[in-house]
């Protein structure tokens, strides 16, 4: 009876994620239509769908699943059996990776397990290696041509979108051109011998990409084409030849790509291939795969455990007033946990907090946002940390943090990747290198601002680099939509003795902001102040905020391109490129 029981619940979780793969593909596949028909309202729509199936699914599944084990449901022999017919069940899947995390979504919500149980989950992989073959590759193969403009042109036309180029014969020569200038950098021949491309697009917000890579003797090199679709058909905008564009390009601070694959294990290790060093966590979250992607970064984490004998200790910076925030040397993650308490000007919730990092995963990134995973019930040695952090945690976090003998048990963490702190930043770095992030800083404000989000604490220490040099923000516990806010000039005082005065000698509302008061806290000295001025002085008055208000109200969808403008073909006898970020906001696309 048992065992009947364990195989029939094992079934409907095997049923149900079936379901879930096929609204997952429906969904994707989509993209390729919204982008034809320039339906960007509609790729935000599908964007927001995707992000809430798996817990549509999930939901009702979880309720299916008590019913069904009723008295048996905490019984981990049941489990055991279930989790072993399961695997049985996927072991001819191609997307068996993607299913082991599916049951483990499935056992966690109904034990809350403390640390992982091999048990009752997929906690490494079963299968060492994957467990079916690969019935054809993930990729296209193009042979050598006449030359290499015509095979790009062969790659262009491969893909079969109902809307023509532009002009296809100019964008392959332009293509062409810069993939030899490419190779003569790296010293290989200019002729192409062999191009392996990924059968499907790759779609996000208002781009669609083509993405392989190319052979040239000994040498071989990751190709990216970035097309953007306007009124006079698709173009070319952009060619990516360098493996630092492409993790800029599939960044943790980006929304997720759209691409339809039968096998996401086999698209994974190809993009690792174009990207070395890249982990499978983040491949597998940037296409879309987010829940599969924790579990990646789990068994990361796990593996740097074993191989490490450092601690956790407190992340450099100022500490915040909302999260306690640690890592480990060696490690390129951070941890974030929710204080007890905050002081008296942090008016906020526990629960707001969570809806902010709610918010963030939802919305568009815009390449500026960092991409919080959200764990529950992790377990540590009591070993792995310092002194000071346990008595912090202790003291300031001891609802979320508990010790339990040996263990030090956290209920709830953000996991984010490290990034250096702005303030710290541009006090170690070189003035020029100060200067450039000081200039991304404003830029970041504005990329955000443009995707209806405002940062409200623009403090330089809620703001950091990235390894690329870019500024993302990741203090969300201020964090808005622009939109909720109301941008207002502080009104001349009525007579000269309110200007002394420590009370505002006008009505302020819980959504005011004063643009002009930003200049009192950003903490900046000259000559980082007069080159923050020389470029953003507009963000501290009005009718920035308003315009870019506007221009949400209205329906206008503004597009932070993943790539610098070098990489673009704007300037190669194309005339005026496509507005991105800058166009009706009078500013260029920053290099990422």
């Amino acid at each position: 009876m048992t065992t009947r029981k364990a195989e029939t619940a094992a079934s409907i979780v095997h049923g149900a994620f079936q379901s879930y793969v096929d609204q997952f593909r429906a969904i994707t596949r989509r993209a390729q239509t919204r982008f034809e028909r320039r339906d960007w309202q509609g790729v935000q729509q599908d964007a927001l769908e995707r992000l809430s199936l798996y817990r549509s699914v999930l939901d009702p599944l979880v309720i299916q699943v008590r019913g069904l084990l009723s008295d048996h449901l905490s019984d981990k022999a049941m489990w055991a059996e279930m989790r072993a017919t399961y695997s049985t069940l996927i072991a001819g899947r191609d997307d068996f990776d993607i299913a082991e995390t599916f049951f483990n979504s499935v056992t966690r919500r109904i034990f809350d397990t403390v640390g992982v149980d091999p048990t009752i989950e997929f906690v490494d992989t079963d299968f060492v290696t994957a467990p079916t073959r690969t019935r054809r590759p993930v990729y296209r193969t193009y042979q050598r041509s006449s030359d290499t403009s015509v095979l790009i042109a062969e790659i262009l036309s491969g893909f079969a979108l109902s809307v023509g180029y532009e002009d296809l014969a100019r964008d392959a020569r332009l293509v062409a051109e810069r993939v030899e200038q490419r190779l003569l950098e790296l010293g290989a021949l200019s002729i192409v011998e062999l191009a392996e491309v990924v059968e499907s697009m790759f779609f996000r917000g208002k781009g669609a990409y083509i993405v392989g890579r190319l052979f040239s003797g000994s040498h071989d090199l990751p190709l990216v084409i970035a097309l953007h679709n306007e009124d006079s058909g698709v173009r070319v905008d952009a060619v990516l030849t360098r493996p630092a564009d492409l993790r800029v390009l599939f960044s943790f601070t980006r929304s997720y790509f759209h691409v339809d694959t039968e096998r996401p294990y086999d698209l994974v290790r190809f993009l690792r291939s174009l990207m070395p060093g890249k982990r499978p966590a983040e491949l597998y979250i940037a296409t879309g795969y987010n829940k599969h992607g924790k579990t990646e970064l789990y068994r990361d984490l796990l593996h740097h455990l074993e191989r490490s004998a450092s601690k956790f200790v407190a992340a450099r910076g100022k500490k915040g007033l909302v999260m306690i925030v640690f890592t480990m040397p060696g490690h390129d993650l951070v941890f974030k946990v929710i204080r007890d308490r905050f002081p008296p000007q942090k008016r906020t919730t526990r629960r707001q907090i969570m809806d902010r990092y709610r918010l963030v995963f939802h919305h568009d990134r815009a390449g500026r946002l960092i991409d919080a995973q959200e764990f529950e019930h992790l377990a540590f040695d009591r070993d792995r940390f310092s002194d000071e952090l346990l008595e912090e945690l202790a003291a300031e976090a001891s609802e979320t943090v508990r010790v339990e003998g040996d263990s030090v048990v956290v209920s709830h963490v953000y996991v984010e990747r490290r990034v250096i702190p702005l303030d710290i930043y541009i006090r170690e770095a070189d003035e020029m290198a100060a200067q450039r992030a000081i200039g991304d800083y404003g830029q970041c404000i504005k990329d955000l601002a443009a995707a209806n989000i405002f940062a409200g604490d623009l403090l330089l220490k809620n703001f950091g680099v990235t390894r690329h040099g870019r500024v993302v923000f990741y203090d969300y516990d201020e964090l808005t939509e622009l939109l909720d806010c109301t941008f207002r000039r502080i009104p001349e005082p009525v007579h000269p003795e309110d200007e002394l005065s420590d009370q505002p000698w006008y009505s302020v509302g819980p959504d005011d902001v004063f643009p002009e008061e930003f200049r009192h806290f950003l903490g900046l000295r000259s000559p980082l102040k007069d080159a923050f001025e020389d470029r953003h002085s507009d963000i501290f008055d009005t009718p920035l905020w308003h315009r870019l208000q506007d221009a949400i109200r209205t329906g206008e969808i503004v597009e932070v391109i993943p790539y610098s403008d070098a990489d673009r073909l704007a300037g190669d006898e194309k005339g005026t490129a496509t507005t991105v970020i800058g166009g009706s906001l009078g500013h260029k696309p920053e290099d990422s």
